[in-house]
């Protein structure tokens, strides 16, 4: 009697449908066009804004130096931050470029 109700009890429910990914699929898409996208979008800025230094640009670094180029390397950039002062840094701390005459306005 037991055995037979065993056999008679429904099978496992069907697999899950596109309606239950639907919340993941949105997911992903928000995450890539609200996170990945623009990082992507910020480092090729970076990257192009650093491979058009060029000698006399203010710049500014990451750690928050002011200077103007007195030499651009490979990988290495001059910057004069004060009268006979040079300091080398790396192409990468440079953060932005700033507009002629910012250094001499301060």
């Amino acid at each position: 009697m037991l055995i037979s109700l065993a056999h008679a009890a429904e099978g496992a429910p069907a697999g899950p449908d596109l309606m239950g990914f639907l919340p993941l699929i949105v997911i992903f898409v928000l995450f890539y066009f609200m996170l990945v996208r623009p990082q992507m979008k910020k480092a090729k800025e970076q990257k192009t804004m650093i491979e058009a230094l060029q000698k006399g640009d203010e710049v500014t670094t990451a750690g928050g130096v002011l200077g103007k180029i007195v030499k651009v390397g490979e990988n290495y950039v001059s910057l004069e931050v004060a009268a006979n002062v040079v300091m080398n840094v790396q192409k990468q701390a440079i953060q932005m470029v700033l507009p002629k005459g910012t250094i001499k306005d301060l």
